[in-house]
């Protein structure tokens, strides 16, 4: 409720612009915000969305060290079950080669089901699944792929024309490195559009949440690029062979 989230709210630094360095780690916002379950609930189910991305990236050898909120090591490493909640389809039901893709229709389902007492969750759902489905789909056509065989959850994203100008600026980047900063950067202005700001309401904790995950991803890479002779993302894979990023 708006009057419980007061102290919290006040109590947090600003997270600053997108490049910047995070004010707090995941694990440290779950832990303020532990008093109030609701909240807590949502931002950890934002996190888990970055464990599994991290957690692609280690499995794909596009990195060798994940900083996981939510994930153990050994679900990252594919050691251990994922929580029940994502088991989705077992490998005898899925689709070859589609494993990944049900693990995050697992999540989308989940982050959606909880949405339901979260418009800005609801809405970061629709945003999020819609964006993923556009990149999807462009990069299977690019390809001479069936699009459909890529899609994640159609039902609960936005149309692929709702992201034109995403896509676009993604496209015309020089680099992947650059394409995933044009993506991320307008990931940043959705969460400017929706961030329920000086409401004390749930909301504006899960976009502060949702902000961490984005300057922590950035960080990391930054953390990367210093340790390695070339920028991280030209020593593993390319991101944009992958059908999503």
């Amino acid at each position: 409720m708006a009057g419980e989230n007061i102290y919290l709210l006040t109590a947090l630094p600003s997270p600053g612009e997108l490049g910047a360095d995070p004010p707090m780690t995941p694990a440290e916002f779950l832990e303020r915000v532990s008093v109030a379950p609701k909240p807590y609930a949502e931002a950890r189910a934002l996190f888990l969305g970055d464990d599994l991305r991290q957690r692609e990236a280690l499995l794909a050898g596009e990195v060798d060290e994940v900083q996981l909120t939510v994930l153990t090591a050994a679900q990252a490493k594919d050691e251990a079950p994922l929580p029940a909640y994502l088991a989705g389809e077992t490998d005898e039901e899925a689709p070859a080669g589609l494993g990944v893709d049900a693990v995050w229709g697992a999540y989308f389902r989940h982050v959606a089901a909880l949405g339901r007492r979260s418009a800005f969750l609801a809405a970061w759902v629709r945003h999020e699944v819609g964006l993923r489905n556009a990149l999807a789909a462009v990069r299977a056509k690019a390809l001479g792929l069936d699009a459909a065989r890529y899609l994640v959850e159609p039902q609960l994203g936005l149309e692929e024309d709702a992201f034109a100008a995403t896509i676009a600026e993604w496209s015309a980047a020089a680099t992947p490195l650059a394409g995933l900063r044009a993506l991320d950067t307008a990931r940043w202005r959705w969460l400017a559009e929706h961030d329920a700001w000086f409401t004390f309401a749930d909301d504006e904790l899960d976009v502060y949440a949702a902000r961490l995950i984005l300057l922590g991803r950035w960080k990391r890479i930054e953390q990367a690029e210093q340790g390695a002779a070339e920028p991280a993302a030209a020593s593993g894979p390319d991101p944009r062979e992958r059908i999503t990023t």
